[in-house]
């Protein structure tokens, strides 16, 4: 990947912040600008095709409710933090 060069003005307070993440995490400065930059822009991203096609949906019997996704999210946080305690042990 070629990088060019660019200016851009930014407020003291969002230059300590990326100055302490840099610190932080032990990367430069303009790595954490980079990957700003990068994250935002595929946020903004318009894409010319759906993400997925027809083809690659599948159907899941009936209508799924609001309860049924909110149970599903919370039962897969609850087991991905039990799954990163046991890690850390």
């Amino acid at each position: 990947m070629a990088l060019k060069r660019t200016n851009v003005y930014a407020e003291d307070s969002d230059l300590l912040l990326i100055k302490e993440a840099a610190l932080r995490l032990g990367v430069s400065e303009a790595e954490i600008i980079r990957e700003g930059i990068h994250r935002i822009a595929l946020a903004h991203r318009v894409w010319d095709e759906p993400f997925v096609s027809d083809e690659e949906t599948f159907d899941l019997g009936a209508p799924v409710g609001e309860e049924e996704i909110r149970s599903a999210v919370s039962d897969g946080y609850v087991e991905r933090e039990r799954r990163n305690r046991s890690n850390a042990a």
